[in-house]
């Protein structure tokens, strides 16, 4: 019996250290040449993707100096982004090649 417990004890251990929890889903749409939400909260300190799907007919590029991130996203396609840990703030992103409409924030708290 002691046997049995420790190998599940053993296993349960490995098991946590190995799996990751499981992160909310963090998604940024672009339509009409705009993001949404164009303030998106994440929580400081913690790795998270963000799906950027894009809903226009042409495509689109999620950019930023802040992140060190430069992707393009095709016409009605989408992209993961993973960023962090990041400290407590606010990081500025845009489309590259639409930057004087398309920006947003990410505000990591």
């Amino acid at each position: 019996m002691y046997h049995r417990w420790l190998i599940a004890t053993v296993f349960g251990v490995l098991l946590s250290s190995t799996i990751p929890a499981c992160a909310e889903d963090y998604v940024l749409t672009i339509k009409d040449n705009q993001f949404s939400p164009k303030e998106l909260t994440i929580p400081a300190g913690q790795k998270v993707k963000i799906t950027v799907k894009n809903l226009d007919a042409t495509p689109a590029e999620f950019e930023s100096y802040d992140l060190n991130r430069e992707k393009v996203v095709g016409a009605h396609n989408e992209i993961g982004v993973f960023v962090g840990p990041l400290a407590a703030g606010n990081y500025n992103f845009f489309d590259d090649f639409h930057r004087d409409t398309t920006q947003g924030t990410l505000v990591a708290k």
